[in-house]
């Protein structure tokens, strides 16, 4: 009997850079490297060691200072290290400066790791246009760096999407392929409005959250479909609808892309008509995740996305799901410090944003069920209301 040959996958190891400026505090700074380390996890690497330094500004030759890169640079001489990702995008002549200094290791900013994972979750022809498009948007400035690094390495993290080939080849030709990108994606953006137009008459919602805060389970229940739902970053890249009915109500929902901080403009402008399901919709579900300790963080950048595209002022109805995976420190009867963040329960919680926000909120869990009948019966209502006011003349004998 023959031997069958696998491929094994090696991971690549990692090294992770931040910055602590004035604008920031070291508890931030500590968070968004853990968010760093996630997105680099998610990527395939394996986080071997992380650099944080404090700076009254970003260096604009290095991104941080010349000190901590040389400690980089001695680190990675000691280590076995195949890449260096820093936790802000990078302008092209500091990726070139920090390539000269640490040679023969790939460097990679927030922008590109993102850019990266969403090629390896595109599943369509749709979702893989709109990522090509950020992606070639994005290396268009960096090309000369682009192809001298591709010299040296091959493949692994950072080179997902339009392949090395065409990575190779000049800022003409990118320029074609943006251009045509543009134009298939204008052709099926079209196709998408008409479709969008078909569906007048039915109240539409659409779900939003931050990245991995369990909008596709929460489409799951509500339509009974077996929509992908998995416990991983940007799951979702395509926007789905499902005809949803509570009640004897009928109803549109649709599932958006994942949030993150510091989403990349690229792929804002990329996924212009998935995000325009949210802009069309008449309400907006903001699903939480209330057992991530980072949620109001998280809220304030899906807050910030809303605002920038246009629909912060849609009635909106945010939903604190995983209630079953939250977690606080009781606090002693008899400490008599301040109550901390960690100190709350979630009667607190329930307590101070119901009290702080102008609309519904609701805490559920999808996965144990807990408060959904209460959960159907709030967005029935709150659905039904907005259906009277869109169309009136329907109601006028009731």
């Amino acid at each position: 009997m023959s031997k069958v040959n696998q491929i094994k996958f090696v991971k690549e190891k990692a090294v992770l850079v931040g910055a602590i400026t004035k604008n920031q505090n070291e508890i931030t700074s500590i968070e968004n490297i853990d968010e760093l380390s996630f997105l680099s996890i998610t990527a395939g690497a394996i986080p071997k060691k992380r650099f944080i330094q404090k700076l009254n500004k970003i260096n604009p030759r290095t991104f941080i200072g010349p000190g901590k890169i040389n400690e980089i640079s001695e680190y990675i001489n000691k280590n076995k290290v195949d890449l260096v990702i820093f936790d802000d995008e990078l302008s092209p002549s500091q990726i070139r400066n920090i390539e000269f200094i640490l040679k023969n290791v790939k460097i990679l900013d927030r922008t590109n790791l993102i850019l990266d994972i969403f090629a390896s979750r595109a599943r369509t022809s749709y979702a893989t246009s709109q990522v090509q498009l950020a992606q070639y948007q994005y290396l268009l400035p960096r090309l000369t760096r682009m192809w001298t690094h591709l010299q040296k390495q091959k493949g692994g993290i950072g080179m997902k999407g339009p392949g090395e080939t065409e990575i190779e080849t000049d800022r003409r030709v990118i320029r074609q392929k943006i251009s045509l990108l543009k134009n298939k994606l204008k052709i099926i953006d079209k196709q998408l409005v008409n479709q969008r137009k078909n569906r007048d008459g039915l109240i539409r919602v659409s779900l939003v959250g931050y990245t991995n805060v369990g909008k596709s389970s929460i489409m799951n229940a509500l339509s009974k479909s077996n929509f992908l739902s998995e416990d991983k970053l940007f799951a979702t890249l395509d926007t789905t609808v499902r005809k949803v009915v509570i009640n004897r109500f009928p109803f549109l929902l649709s599932d958006t892309v994942g949030f993150i901080r510091k989403l990349p403009t690229e792929l804002i402008e990329s996924f212009k008509s998935t995000l325009d399901e949210a802009r069309e919709a008449d309400c907006i579900i903001h699903v939480i995740d209330i057992s991530n300790k980072n949620f109001q963080k998280q809220i304030d950048s899906v807050n910030k996305i809303l605002k920038d595209i246009g629909i912060i002022d849609k009635p909106i109805i945010l939903v604190f799901n995983k209630i079953d995976m939250f977690t606080y420190e009781k606090k002693s009867p008899d400490d008599l410090l301040p109550l901390e963040r960690k100190n709350l329960s979630l009667n607190d919680w329930k307590k101070t944003w119901m009290s702080k926000m102008n609309t519904q909120c609701i805490f559920i869990s999808t996965f144990k069920k807990t408060n959904w009948e209460y959960f159907k019966s709030e967005l029935y209502n709150f659905l039904k209301n907005i259906h009277k006011k869109k169309y009136q003349y329907k109601y006028k004998n009731d």
